[in-house]
């Protein structure tokens, strides 16, 4: 049979949006010839849609319009994810489910068996789990119809089983399969689609079965959906793979699989084409066409304001200087030359005159008293409160640039530097900024080279090095990767080798700084755990480990 697996990119809730699109994606597979066209988990609303799902006008509104998508494809078979109501008196009122349609006519439906929670997952508060099989046979071919975490709980593919029961098994044991079929909204973090591919093949080669990936693609919120949907041949052997982040529809002949080389895996390529799909789709999905950035000379903001204009068009994204009394002369001109490089309108607006105002007003208050980081964060919020006010002007989203090094340990400032609609950073830690950057000048300078090279600073003090404050970034993402990627102790991470002094002082920051991640701006998520609904710690607390 000819499938196409088409990996589109939902609005949740746009309901007639995403009806268009599977409609146009189906009719271009069956001019292709497909008989079968496979879309993402929840294609048709969207995922993850949250607490719209408590909403019962939520369910009507994908209703009204799947009643109409069913009439209106004819002519080839469609297995598309949508919610579905449960019947049950008890227990929650949908199902996560997948649809197979055709010539008006509902073939058969099925609902998805295990629902995470954990992470940034969160299914057992909406939907009821399924219990029938997901089998059905279409023109002679034996299809086992899984929903994404229902393929992640073969106790010969994940060393962690988080269920007790495996959907592909039971499926498998109870019918004679030709084939195996996920859809799904998997999002990307760094080596996750090594770790699909691994697993998958892993689950086809145990049972000799060629299996569908289609994927999700596109950003939502935080959360990076990278597609990259694939067929498995009986061996577990890849045989096509979709684009990543970028709408793609994948042909297949289920009875004609061939091997090919899997594609070159590049973990910094993929961060960097992520957060551009990211930003992208955060600006666009909101009503947003244009970017306001703080250019400060460094790294970060150079970074952020690169991936922007990837992301929207130079013509989109607005730079700003706003040099103070501590900005070094190389700190603008590194600026000015970035937004030459990038062909960005950029625009400098001293602060000297506004601190010195606030400076004047706060003398009588301060009198006495030694100078602190109160006098540094001024400076970041007299920045914060001008980037806001362009954004607000021009009917832009003010973009933060902090990255995730800082904002664990609390180097930012809450209402300054944090301050914007969306932080592309949040979760890259620093030396993965460098990598980024050394990356976006592959092909030539675009960040210079003086912004790589020289040593990061705040610029808020005289002579001001972030090494001042912080252990080394070579020493201090380690320690934190280990603590909050991989929730290691600080007994675990002192016996691994780091001085104990820093790696107290490292995680102490990190909890006293929790209240400001709370009111940071949403950042993309690119981690395994990233700062943001994913990581759920309480602010008041007292825990020693």
């Amino acid at each position: 049979m000819k499938i196409a697996l088409c990996q589109i990119n939902p609005i949740i809730g746009d309901f007639s949006g995403n009806a268009a699109i599977i409609k146009t994606e189906a009719q271009r597979a069956k001019e292709m010839g497909a008989e079968l066209a496979i879309f993402p988990e929840l294609a048709l609303c969207g995922y993850p849609p949250m607490d719209y799902l408590e909403h019962p006008a939520f369910l009507e509104g994908q209703n009204h319009v799947l009643d109409r998508l069913i009439g209106e494809i004819n002519g080839i078979a469609i297995l598309t994810g949508i919610i579905s109501a449960c019947p049950q008196e008890r227990g929650k009122p949908l199902h996560n489910s997948a649809m197979l349609f055709r010539n008006g006519e509902i073939l058969h439906t099925s609902h998805k068996k295990l629902l995470p929670t954990y992470d940034v997952f969160d299914e057992s508060r909406y939907f009821q789990p399924g219990t029938a099989s997901q089998f059905f046979c279409l023109d002679g071919l034996n299809m086992g119809i899984t929903i994404c975490e229902d393929l992640f709980n073969d106790p010969d593919a994940f060393a962690e089983r988080l269920y007790d029961t495996d959907p592909v098994a039971d499926v498998n044991a109870e019918h004679d399969l030709d084939l195996l079929i996920n859809i799904a909204a998997s999002p990307f973090t760094m080596g996750k689609q090594e770790v699909r591919r691994t697993a998958f093949a892993a689950i086809s080669g145990k049972y000799g079965l060629p299996l569908l990936y289609c994927n999700q693609v596109g950003g939502q919120d935080s959360l990076l959906f990278d597609g990259a949907s694939f067929a498995l041949d009986r061996q577990g052997r890849l045989c096509a793979q979709a684009r990543a982040f970028a709408d793609d529809l994948l042909m297949i002949d289920s009875s004609r699989l061939v091997p090919t080389a899997p594609p070159a895996t590049d973990q910094v390529a993929a961060v960097h084409d992520g957060l551009i799909m990211g930003t992208r789709d955060y600006l666009h999905k909101c009503g947003f066409r244009r970017a306001i950035v703080g250019l400060s000379g460094g790294i970060d903001s150079a970074l952020t304001c690169a991936l922007a204009c990837s992301a929207l068009g130079a013509e989109n994204v607005m730079g700003v200087g706003m040099p103070s009394p501590y900005s070094s002369p190389g700190s603008i001109t590194d600026a000015e030359q970035l937004a030459v490089n990038l062909g960005i309108r950029f625009e400098l607006l001293p602060i000297d005159q506004i601190l010195a105002a606030c400076q004047a007003s706060l003398a009588p208050l301060f009198e006495g008293l030694q100078e602190d980081v109160t006098e540094q964060n001024i400076q970041a919020r007299i920045r914060g409160l001008l980037l806001m006010a362009l954004a607000n002007k021009y009917q832009g989203l003010l973009l933060s640039t902090g990255n995730k090094s800082e904002l664990a340990v609390g180097y930012c400032t809450l209402y300054g530097d944090m301050n914007g609609a969306l932080a592309v950073l949040a979760d890259v830690p620093k030396l993965l900024v460098y990598e980024l950057a050394r990356y976006v000048n592959r092909e030539g300078e675009i960040i210079p080279t003086n912004t790589i090279s020289k040593a990061p600073s705040a610029e808020l003090a005289p002579n001001q090095k972030d090494q001042d404050i912080l252990p080394p970034y070579e020493v201090l993402d380690p320690i934190l990767s280990a603590y909050l990627e991989e929730h290691k102790s600080l007994s675990e991470i002192i016996a691994a080798g780091f001085d104990e002094e820093i790696v107290r002082d490292v995680v102490w920051r990190i909890k006293s700084n929790e209240h400001k991640r709370k009111q940071a701006a949403l950042g993309l998520k690119v981690t395994s755990k990233a700062f943001g609904f994913g990581r759920r710690y309480p602010t008041a607390e007292r825990f020693q480990g």
